[in-house]
């Protein structure tokens, strides 16, 4: 392997807050290294480092001589008076460059080449800024969150041309489907140290619970042996023999493994104190334009009691826009928007909460309430709720003007759960988070005994999360899909195959049973097999329920986890095959 990057013993702090201390690592030619770690821990710092954006205490960075890096910030900034294709490159004339930068931007949905910079949004300057990476062909591309302001087609789009080649790179991103296609090296920064795992994601995740599960046998085996230590500590004289001081030495190192704390998941958090009537939302023929961009057009939808719908398009279709004129926000042109009296709206917005620097983690959040009745005698107080989302006793009562953009993230999402709402709005809701962060709530919004709406573009989220789509195509055109995203994008390659069929096909002669009806029928054995899936369906569903209640519950034996878990995978299986049959069926349902 021939090394690009090698960092050797590299440390930093910011005063008494060390991010990490004495880690090493390499990275070598064809390399594809995803960076984990839970916000403010210093991800996005390693890689200012790594670019010479900013200073480190102590350590060796060697590149490759003559290496050429390409970084993509997080938060990149422009000339607003330079051109799109200026901000690119200084393309000289070359038309073979500028063939090349179109390809890519129109790829990334930057059409003007010729627009100042001052003119676009910060999600387009960032779509830029990715261009500008890209087609300047970097030996070493070093990627801060590179999906957030995509959408879904631009995010395969990228998957696809980073996975191709021997491209070499390392990135921080939050989107594990990005992570497990596209990486090949996984490094995890956690407890002031880093860790590498030689595979992708889903390889990451099993080497991961495997460290953690040693990691708690080696604290609870220093832990009996200390206990033992501490009273041969008590028992001895202060004068020390050799052998006795050596012991002695020995227990201090001892004590310092057996003080070790890993930081345990929380208990999943389950409310029954939230109330929803039977009426939530209606939208009664709604119509929206901007100029003639069609959003929405006689639309008509009648949403249901604990409904988690999922929204998803290309960026300008209409997504946020939707939301905002169901919260009110937005007015619509014609038609009415009809809510239930019972509903309680939590809406966590693209934009955020503009927060006073001033204030205390804490302070924050009791402005709002001190606690959350979740029913049956229980609350959560508000330094609970934050905890439950990794902010520390410590971190609490920090101020805000310290906390990285990611905390501030999800310091948004602690404010908006504290109101309690029965219906959680979430535009965007992943961008920013770390993963640990997205697995915690995921888990509360599977759990959430409400209604939800999210508007992502994490594709990983969206299926742990929701169980139905709306699909914004652009121009008024929304398709009802009842199904996660991967089922969705199942059934559409589906249906390309199947139209690319019908295509190739359509100069033949018309099967007699289609004569009369280009519309296909389900047959008699059809209709029932349907009736069937159905049935399989709901008691598939049933089955997975009361597994993950077993789980959780704490009252299973070993054999019956054991059993359970093997099982849940199979379970699994077993729904997505049925329910794409299904899908394929109701396609020609009667």
């Amino acid at each position: 392997m021939n090394p690009y990057l090698d960092v050797q013993h590299l440390s930093k702090s910011f005063g008494a807050l060390t991010l990490f201390r004495d880690i090493s690592f390499s990275i070598g030619e064809g390399q594809k290294v995803g960076l984990i770690a839970k916000n403010g821990t210093g991800k996005s710092t390693l890689l200012s480092i790594l670019s010479g954006k900013e200073g480190y205490d102590s350590g060796d960075i060697v590149f490759r001589r003559d290496l050429k890096v390409g970084m993509l910030e997080q938060s990149p900034v422009f000339d607003s008076d330079e051109s799109v294709l200026d901000a690119c490159f200084n393309h000289q004339g070359e038309d073979e460059k500028v063939l090349k930068a179109k390809q890519v931007l129109t790829q990334l949905k930057i059409k003007d080449l010729n627009q100042r910079m001052g003119e676009l949004s910060g999600g387009q300057q960032k779509r830029v800024a990715l261009a500008n990476v890209l087609l300047t062909e970097p030996d070493l591309l070093i990627l801060d969150e590179p999906t957030n302001h995509l959408d879904l087609e631009m995010i395969e789009w990228l998957e696809g041309y980073l996975a191709r080649g021997n491209r070499t790179l390392l990135m921080v991103t939050h989107d594990r489907f990005f992570l497990d296609r596209v990486c090949t090296v996984i490094l995890e920064l956690d407890d002031e140290t880093i860790y590498t795992y030689r595979g992708n994601y889903a390889y990451y995740l099993e080497k991961r619970q495997e460290r953690i599960d040693n990691k708690r046998a080696e604290i609870a085996r220093a832990n009996n042996l200390y206990r033992t230590e501490l009273e041969w500590m008590r028992r001895m004289p202060q004068a020390r023999g050799h052998k006795a001081r050596y012991r002695e030495e020995a227990f201090y190192e001892l004590e310092r493994v057996a003080k070790q704390r890993l930081e345990e998941r929380q208990l999943r958090l389950k409310a029954s104190n939230v109330y929803i009537g039977s009426k939530i939302f209606e939208c009664q023929y709604i119509s929206k334009s901007f100029g003639d961009t069609v959003i929405l057009k006689d639309f008509y939808y009648n949403f249901s009691r604990f409904e988690k719908m999922g929204i998803v398009g290309n960026n300008g279709t209409g997504k946020s826009t939707f939301i905002k004129m169901l919260l009110g926000l937005q007015p619509v042109d014609d038609g009415h928007i009809v809510i239930g009296d019972t509903v309680r709206f939590g809406y966590f917005s693209q934009e955020g909460l503009q927060f006073d620097e001033q204030q205390k983690v804490i302070d924050v959040i009791t402005d709002i309430a001190d606690y959350v009745d979740l029913g049956s005698g229980r609350k959560l107080s508000a330094s609970q709720l934050l905890q439950y989302f990794l902010f520390t006793p410590e971190q609490q009562y920090n101020y805000v003007y310290k906390l990285s953009g990611g905390e501030r993230r999800k310091l948004y999402l602690c404010t908006v759960l504290m109101k309690n709402p029965n219906f959680l709005v979430l535009d965007e809701p992943t961008n920013d988070l770390d993963i640990v962060t997205l697995q915690i709530l995921e888990e509360y919004l599977q759990d959430f005994p409400g209604c939800v709406i999210v508007v992502s573009h994490d594709r990983y989220f969206m299926d742990k999360v929701v169980d139905h789509l709306l699909v914004f195509k652009g121009q008024g055109e929304i398709k009802d899909f009842p199904g996660n995203y991967t089922q969705y994008r199942e059934w559409n390659a589906l249906q390309e195959s199947t139209n690319t069929t019908k295509a190739a096909d359509s100069d033949k002669s018309v099967k007699a049973s289609y004569r009369h009806d280009d519309r296909r029928r389900l047959s008699y054995k059809e209709k029932r097999e349907m009736e069937q899936l159905e049935k399989d369906i709901a008691a598939l569903e049933e089955e997975q329920r009361t597994i993950e209640e077993a789980l959780c519950g704490g009252t299973t034996s070993v054999d019956e986890i054991t059993a359970m878990s093997k099982r849940l995978p199979q379970l699994k299986e077993e729904l997505d095959e049925k329910s794409m049959r299904w899908l394929e069926l109701s396609e020609f349902e009667n």
